[in-house]
């Protein structure tokens, strides 16, 4: 395996030289957006998808995306600088500004760079944390470079022994995890909160509902307690059960199945139906 170099800007680096400014709103206040792509031996997954999103995202800020031949070369030079597996994350901040909330004159700064890391499959445990998505705020449903409330309520999971934490919106119905979307089977019935939950706009999600398996639908979070089966799917997790929720208080509820029906169906699909295809 190759290590792969870094896009900063409009050239390729070594990782090691790889840098952007003391003074990028994207660094000092989280005025950016990002996507990240698996990786398979170099070609990214699903890349129209995920650029489009990206392309959505820096919309809804008012961030300009790069012209298409720029992104295009950035993400195959750094693809090329890498020969196995893994995810390619591809940043788009709003450029140096003052050290502050107000943005200067924007001169956006794309980056692009490779993590390794593999798909994780294996069953998981989930916090439901006390904190919760706003549903009606304006980063809602944008994959932006603010992280703040998913690394903490990520500390918060870890310190239970859970790989994952669940948010509630405003109105107490299931909206997300960190990063990942949520799927829940109550007997017969497969959900996932729709969009307008407050939501990312999962891609694993949109292929997943696409192949026909599950449909949305609200879920109050005290149906949770009704639960059958439960399963997060992501990019860095494509169809992964859950084995135990776990409530603020600290109680843990395990799952009837684990894995039920709905997700092993799930994860056959995603295997032999999507997977296959690198440009869904």
């Amino acid at each position: 395996m190759t290590t792969a170099k870094v896009w900063v800007g409009d050239r390729l680096f070594a990782a090691a030289d790889a840098t952007v400014r003391f003074d990028d709103h994207g660094v000092t206040v989280g005025d950016g957006v990002f996507e990240t792509i698996k990786l398979s031996d170099g070609i990214p997954f699903a890349l129209t998808r995920h650029l489009r999103r990206l392309a959505g995202s820096a919309a809804r800020m008012g961030i300009p995306m790069p012209g298409e031949d720029r992104l295009t070369e950035a993400v195959a030079a750094v693809c090329a600088s890498h020969d196995g597996d893994g995810f390619l994350r591809v940043t788009l901040t709003a450029g140096p500004g003052p050290l502050g909330s107000n943005r200067g004159d924007l001169d956006p700064t794309l980056v692009v760079a490779v993590r390794p890391g593999a798909v994780r499959t294996d069953p998981t445990d989930v916090l439901v944390v006390p904190w919760t998505r706003n549903e009606r705020g304006p980063l809602a449903g944008v994959k932006s470079t603010s992280y703040g409330d998913n690394v903490v309520a990520l500390v918060a999971a870890a310190d239970v022994g859970a790989g994952e934490a669940l948010f509630a919106n405003t109105r107490d119905e299931l909206c997300e995890g960190t990063g990942s979307n949520v799927f829940v089977g109550f007997g017969k019935r497969l959900v996932t909160p729709p969009l307008d939950s407050g939501c990312l706009a999962g891609v694993t999600r949109e292929l997943v509902l696409e192949a026909g398996i599950g449909e949305e639908a609200v879920v109050p979070m005290s149906s949770l307690a009704d639960a059958s089966e439960m399963f997060l799917v992501s990019t860095g997790r494509e169809v992964q059960p859950v084995r135990h929720v776990i409530s603020p208080d600290g109680r843990r509820r395990e799952l009837p199945w684990c894995s039920g029906p709905f997700t092993v169906e799930a994860r056959r699909v995603w295997l032999e139906q999507i997977a296959p295809q690198h440009d869904p």
